[in-house]
């Protein structure tokens, strides 16, 4: 869908706003210089040409809405398909000239071009507006308004469909911009790689039961094939979208610290330079921040797996039917708590890494978020495989501390229950089963509760409270004005509060409008990292351990396609439409995806090793593991990961898409259009120089000899050239070149030389 389709609209539903700039002021902030930042906002917007509307919102704040003037909007497009063209995201030049060069082709280029204008620096042509930075407190946020009518018309569309097209993914691209447009890509592509490993999965499961090497195998290996996949697949997008090489143009962040400036040697420019080896050494202190997010959350997460292992397995007193949720609850308020103080801890951190463009930021953040989903997600499927099972016997009579805690407050009857013994516990083969199965099926229902009834309930609360809340105000004003005093001091308050309540008022034309854009304003922001992070995360479970249950890729299958639909209608619903920022790739979280995709080699060659045959010896007890042979295992098993991700990396480049087909034609055609301009210049050129040197051979040839005797004439040339060049100091080279003056001379020369070697005949072999 193109950008006149949208934008038309926008002409007929958001009365053509581009942007709305939330501006909010409280009780507690001068008055004065709230007014002296509005008026510093409308110069600094009207400056750059874009029209400004305001009107009052909720709260204490107003809602200022922005629309670009075509004519400033049109430089400003050409300026950036300039600066495209500089960074190699264009292949050709573009011409000012040329139709449709300064119109946007989408509604995401129109939307970020303006975003552009409004928040870019003012060196830059921008308004320098930075939303709660700098100067600019009061100015809360900036953003675009949702296109009702199309968000409605691709629901209904998309609830119909099985798969995406790339028409669909174009769509969003076009609305959303690149960023979540790649998102999207993603999840239907790996909606797409399920369906085989779901069908194989049933297959085993029914046919192979658990933790099959034949499963093992074919599941490694799909999650190589897919990562390599998307890797193409995601050079092919960018081909397609034309954002190829859009990352290298660097957009410094505005919290971005230089100590010093240089001048750029390859552009001449002034650049801003925080040196390298600081950011380095500021870098380090993610060794020591990756030691205590692992010691935080590994401490708390192993300690309520012992008391759960303690309670449910080992423990046989009273109230067990209630100790049993307490790893829960422990669970549950302190692992977001300490996560929470985690995350900070690793924004602070990467902001003090000072890092200069938003994607340098973005790739830091993420690699410290994904060490602390990493230990949150797997570490309790961790510990029941690799301790609970090898180890469980040595560790649980070390358990029975909890009894001593437990004992005081027991019974003197039920004191003799407690007596708990090694010998008494066996461990549970199908607890890892159990867990597995929680994590890939109940957790991924409660979490698409939450990401899907939790906010739309919180809104319709939210809605009624605020609906309660004005009517008292109302009802509680209009008491006070009929019990007031006809004195003139109330009459004039009155008088005053009128006028005010006027100026509030919305005009019957707006009103539904602003009542939306006022809902808008109040939701949050969308954060696609977050829907990535949870994306990475369930592909973990799937390379990790879905060789313990099979059936994990048939829950995932299921999960994504109600996950592709939700999160679509989460943008669209429940969170402001996001500026349509632009990108070439999905991040680093291929860079994650390839990280759990080789750790599944290693986790999925273990699993087999330890619990084939249900994992049992012959009397019952688990079977005897060797620490050797399963490093052995895991070694053989990471090199031949290596060399199928070698085969299927290779098998991928030989295989020529459309998209890099089209990419190779367009690069070839500029080369070969700048080559054609420049040879017919040269010919031009060389055709002037030729005809003038050949006319003034003739002419003095002409005025010299009168046109006559072609041989006497060359012989004659040729010797009064001889004698020319040797009375000057001439190199051999200059004497050879200079013996024929233009190509008369030599076409004269070579008609002699013809005549006297056919005079001769053929027996002759040298012409003296």
């Amino acid at each position: 869908m193109g950008a006149d389709i949208t934008h038309q609209n926008a002409l007929t539903e958001n009365f053509e706003v581009d942007y709305v700039v939330l501006y909010r002021f409280t009780n507690s902030v001068d008055k004065n210089e709230a007014k002296q930042q509005f008026k510093k906002l409308i110069r600094a917007l009207s400056d750059i040409g874009l029209q400004t509307e305001v009107r009052p919102g909720t709260d204490q704040s107003l809602l200022v809405f922005v629309k670009a003037q075509e004519k400033y909007l049109g430089k400003a497009v050409y300026r950036s398909r300039v600066r495209d063209w500089l960074h190699g995201v264009r292949h050709s030049q573009p011409d000012p000239d040329a139709k449709g060069s300064c119109v946007p082709e989408t509604d995401a280029e129109r939307l970020l071009i303006v975003y552009n204008m409004i928040t870019s620096p003012t060196d830059e042509g921008g308004a320098g507006i930075t939303p709660k930075h700098g100067e600019w407190d009061y100015v809360e946020s900036v953003f675009p308004l949702h296109d009702k009518l199309l968000n409605k018309t691709w629901i209904k569309s998309w609830t119909s469909k099985t798969f995406l097209t790339a028409d669909d993914l174009d769509q969003i691209r076009n609305h959303h911009g690149e960023k979540i447009g790649f998102y999207f890509a993603f999840l239907q592509s790996y909606f797409s790689f399920l369906i085989f490993p779901a069908a194989f999965g049933v297959a085993c499961w029914v046919l192979l039961g658990h933790f099959s090497i034949i499963y093992a195998i074919v599941n490694c290996l799909s999650c190589v094939v897919f990562a390599e996949m998307w890797k193409r697949q995601e050079s092919d997008l960018r081909i397609r979208w034309q954002v190829k090489n859009v990352s290298e143009i660097r957009t410094k962040r505005r919290e971005f610290q230089y100590l010093s400036k240089s001048v750029d040697p390859a552009t001449g420019e002034e650049s801003l330079v925080f040196p390298s080896t600081t950011r380095l050494s500021r870098q380090l202190l993610q060794a020591p921040f990756a030691i205590v997010a692992v010691l935080a959350l590994g401490t708390l997460i192993a300690t309520c797996f012992a008391i759960e292992i303690f309670i449910s397995e080992v423990y046989a007193g009273p109230f067990k039917s209630y100790l049993v949720f307490i790893p829960t609850i422990l669970l549950s308020l302190f692992v977001p708590t300490i996560s929470a103080i985690l995350t900070n801890i690793a924004k602070r951190l990467t902001d003090y890494e000072n890092y200069e463009t938003q994607d340098s930021y973005d790739v830091a953040l993420t690699h410290k978020i994904f060490v602390l989903n990493f230990i949150t997600s797997y570490l309790p499927i961790l510990l029941t495989a690799f301790v609970y099972v090898p180890f469980g016997k040595v560790i649980v009579p070390y358990l029975d501390v909890f009894h001593l805690t437990v004992n005081p407050f027991a019974a003197a009857s039920d004191k003799d229950q407690l007596q708990t013994t090694a010998t008494a516990f066996q461990i549970n083969p199908s607890r890892l089963r159990k867990q597995v199965i929680y994590f890939t099926v109940t957790a991924q229902i409660v979490n698409q509760g939450l990401e899907i009834v939790l906010p739309y309930a919180k809104r319709k609360l939210t809605r009624k409270y605020q609906e309660y809340t004005e009517e008292k105000a109302k009802s509680k004003n209009n008491k006070s004005n009929n019990s007031g005093s006809s004195t003139p001091e109330a009459a004039a308050a009155a008088a005053a509060s009128a006028s005010a309540a006027a100026m509030l008022e919305d005009a019957p034309g707006e009103s539904d409008f602003l009542t939306r854009v006022r809902d808008e304003a109040k939701l949050s922001e969308y954060d696609v990292s977050a829907d990535f992070r949870e994306m990475c995360v369930q592909f973990g479970y799937l390379s990790l351990f879905s060789v313990v249950w099979p059936l994990v890729p048939l829950s995932f299958l299921i999960n994504n396609w109600i996950e592709l639909r939700s999160d679509f209608v989460k943008i669209c619903i429940e969170c402001r439409r996001p500026v349509p920022f632009r990108s070439d790739s999905i991040g680093s979280w291929v860079q994650s995806i390839e990280f759990l995709a080789w750790l599944g080699s290693l986790t999925n060659a273990a699993l087999v090793y330890m619990f084939s045959n249900d994992g049992v010896g012959p009397d019952g007890s688990p079977s005897q593991i060797t620490g050797w042979v399963l490093l052995l295992i895991m070694f053989f098993s990471e090199h031949i990961y290596l060399v199928m991700r070698l085969v299927v990396q290779v098998a991928i480049s030989k295989i020529e898409t459309p998209a890099t087909r089209q990419e190779r034609v367009a690069r070839y055609l500029v080369r070969k259009q700048y080559f054609d301009a420049t040879l017919a210049r040269e010919k031009r050129d060389s055709a002037a120089d030729v005809g003038a040197d050949a006319g003034a051979d003739a002419h003095a040839h002409t005025s010299q000899h009168g046109g006559h005797d072609e041989t006497r004439i060359t012989r004659e040339s040729l010797e009064e050239d001889a004698r020319r060049m040797s009375q000057h100091d001439s190199s051999a080279a200059d004497m050879f070149w200079g013996r024929q003056r233009g190509p008369w001379e030599a076409s004269v020369v070579g008609q002699g030389i013809i005549e006297a070697v056919w005079s001769t005949g053929p027996g002759e072999k040298k012409v003296q």
